[in-house]
């Protein structure tokens, strides 16, 4: 039966796309002089394809690439005032304030008397730190593991470490490429929480038929599927 609930935390419990969203925005908006936004969002995405074994995930991957698509689409002419603008605009999402989703404090105050709760989120170590404190949410968690990837072999190490048997967790997700697919290849049961912005990089379709998929539309769900997954098992 089930003894863990895993959560990832950008998108999951708190709002994150927005930020990235609005600032390539603001991105496309200093460089209309030199290139049109669809160009501009295809550069700038295959520099973060690029860069994310070097970076890995996060806001200051995101400036660094940036940067890049900026130096690239102007021939190395950028000015430096926009520059400047660049590394502005990553310096306001580092400090943006913490913004919960719906349902997120009842959800984990529901399960957290009866399983252990572990926050699972990949990204910059300081700035995931950062989020989690301003959350006000991380002494409800039993573990919290920040990782550079996630991957079946990773969720295996924690689910290990936590002495957690893979097949009695269960990892809450926006992601299906991050949170649903390696946990279910892992072998533990995965629900998915469409957020309705989510990088393309983490595109993937979910394994519908799958005996230990789920979806609900929000985790204000979670509760009553989780006891559902647990009466059943």
């Amino acid at each position: 039966m089930l003894t863990a609930v895993c959560f990832d935390a950008d998108d999951t419990l708190w709002h994150n796309e927005r930020f990235f969203r609005l600032t390539q925005d603001r991105f496309y908006a200093l460089l209309a002089d030199h290139a049109a936004p669809d160009h501009l969002a295809e550069r700038l995405l295959d520099a973060e394809r690029r860069n994310l074994g070097q970076y890995g995930f996060g806001i200051k991957g995101f400036v660094l690439s940036m940067i890049e698509t900026a130096l690239d689409v102007t021939g190395n002419r950028v000015p430096g005032e926009v520059i400047r603008e660049i590394v502005s605009a990553g310096q306001e999402m580092l400090s943006h304030p913490i913004e919960l989703l719906p349902g997120v404090e009842d959800a984990i105050g529901a399960l957290a008397p009866d399983f252990r709760l572990i926050l699972i989120t990949k990204g910059d170590l300081l700035d995931q730190e950062r989020k989690l404190a301003q959350s006000g949410l991380g002494e409800m968690f039993d573990g919290v593991e920040i990782v550079s990837d996630k991957s079946a072999p990773v969720y295996r190490d924690i689910f290990q470490r936590h002495g957690i048997a893979v097949s009695d967790a269960l990892m809450v997700g926006n992601s299906v490429k991050s949170d649903v697919l390696p946990v279910i290849e892992a072998g533990g049961w995965a629900v998915y929480v469409p957020h309705g912005q989510t990088w393309e990089i983490e595109a993937a379709e979910p394994p519908e038929s799958h005996p230990k998929f789920r979806r609900i539309e929000s985790l204000s769900d979670l509760p009553a599927l989780v006891a559902t997954i647990t009466h059943h098992t």
